[in-house]
């Protein structure tokens, strides 16, 4: 059975993150697909329910066969929502420098604290600026120095309402099995509760945007996570 893997960009994000891993992937004959989230200004309440409807549909709409999902940062928390909804089979679940699911939590209460406050203090008329303006200067030119691909992610990014960082998780069990990918220090916690959980894990010294800088080795990576928790789901 070939192997299916749904790249999931953060909703923060555009799908572009995605587009070169997949395309790596696809050379070595892996099935990689780029599903994007609605547009976050569209949605003002209920934003989980909304979110991973408008995903299980994207995702049933390609197909029925069963995949793993790949969730990046701030996809994690909505996986169980989009595997619930889905009428295809959700095999595993690989989080790539992501966010774990919280259950019952909001973003705002599980972010650091500095990050809370800075963000709350920039909110404006209940929106909160384009992702690219959390970072100080110079920052995202570091993390993504190619030019042209800096202004492709920045096109795809808008202001955000606040009422999604503050809606709490659902309380749903995700009950496939689950692999880490880190790329970054800022997900070292994720990482360490990824390992005693028992999860497969693989650590790559690298950036949280290194899906963009350095495309074949998170291909790799991927594909290998994936791989284990297929291989685990069909013996």
């Amino acid at each position: 059975m070939a192997r299916r893997l749904i790249l999931l960009h953060s909703p923060l994000l555009g799908p572009m993150c995605w587009k070169p891993v997949a395309q790596a992937l696809a050379l070595d004959g892996v099935e990689a697909e780029t599903p994007a989230w609605p547009r976050l200004s569209s949605v003002r309440e209920d934003c989980y329910a909304a979110l991973a409807a408008a995903m299980a549909a994207s995702i049933d709409a390609h197909g029925r066969e069963p995949a793993v999902l790949v969730a990046h940062s701030g996809a994690g928390p909505l996986v169980p929502s989009v595997a619930a909804i889905a009428q295809t089979p959700v095999e595993g679940v690989v989080y790539c420098d992501a966010i774990l699911p919280h259950p019952g939590l909001s973003w705002f209460d599980t972010a650091p604290p500095d990050l809370r406050r800075q963000l709350r203090a920039g909110a404006q008329a209940g929106t909160l600026p384009a992702w690219d303006d959390w970072w100080p200067p110079g920052a995202l030119e570091r993390l993504l120095p190619d030019s042209a691909m800096r202004n492709e992610l920045i096109a795809e990014l808008e202001p955000i309402p606040i009422d999604y960082f503050d809606e709490l998780a659902p309380e749903i069990e995700l009950k496939a099995p689950a692999a880490f990918l880190q790329l970054s220090g800022a997900y070292d916690e994720e990482s360490r509760i990824a390992g005693r959980n028992g999860w497969p894990v693989i650590r790559l010294p690298l950036t949280h945007l290194a899906m963009l800088t350095h495309v074949q080795a998170v291909a790799s990576a991927v594909d290998s996570l994936a791989t284990k928790l297929w291989e685990g789901a069909h013996g």
